[in-house]
């Protein structure tokens, strides 16, 4: 996505005097320009289909069954608030005929939090991806995050955290979900 950084800047002008700040106030002398150019990054995945590239990825798959990735650090922006929220994903896939290079993994979960999204949309789209650009006979994502919203705003609960789960084909069966949640369980204290 193109950020017109010109206009966004003007619009954070305009949203800072109607917060009572004043437009010459030196403290935020630059804070529109560098909020536009922070907009860039992060909605960069605003807009763009991450699937063509999971397909140009693919490679034929080994005998294989579970595919998991865990711990990926993300940041993404709450679309009802613009705050931000952050964690943890746990990404698996049981593969199809293909499967994709880690790297793939990692740019897919960058392109859908880096747009306007709610936590339990965003595994939904990492999961849909999954089964579409991989032809995966199952897909599973675990996202654990910490809300903007909630910590720093309204009830200001910092130490809470959201979980929610999204899964597809083979991982909403009971057996194989509880395969992946087992070895998702092995990390949980290897973060801290």
């Amino acid at each position: 996505m193109a950020v017109d950084e010109a206009r966004a800047a003007a619009a954070i002008r305009e949203f800072l005097i109607a917060s009572g700040i004043a437009a010459d106030d030196a403290r935020v002398a630059r804070t529109p320009l560098r909020v536009a150019a922070a907009a860039t990054e992060l909605l960069g995945g605003e807009g763009v289909d991450p699937v063509p590239a999971l397909r140009d990825g693919r490679l034929p798959a080994p005998d294989s069954d579970l595919v998991l990735v865990r711990n990926i650090r993300f940041r993404a922006m709450c679309e009802h608030h613009l705050l931000p929220f952050d964690g943890w994903i746990q990404l698996a896939y049981l593969p199809g005929d293909s499967i994709v290079g880690f790297g793939r993994l990692y740019d897919l979960v960058e392109t859908c939090s880096s747009r306007l999204t709610l936590q339990e949309q965003l595994g939904e789209d990492l999961v849909d991806a999954l089964m579409l650009g991989l032809g995966a006979r199952g897909a599973l994502a675990v996202v654990e995050a910490r809300q903007g919203c909630v910590a720093d705003r309204g009830p200001r609960q910092a130490e809470s955290d959201a979980v929610s789960v999204a899964a597809r084909g083979a991982l909403t069966e009971s057996s194989a979900r509880a395969e992946a949640f087992r070895l998702i369980a092995l990390s949980a204290t290897d973060r801290d």
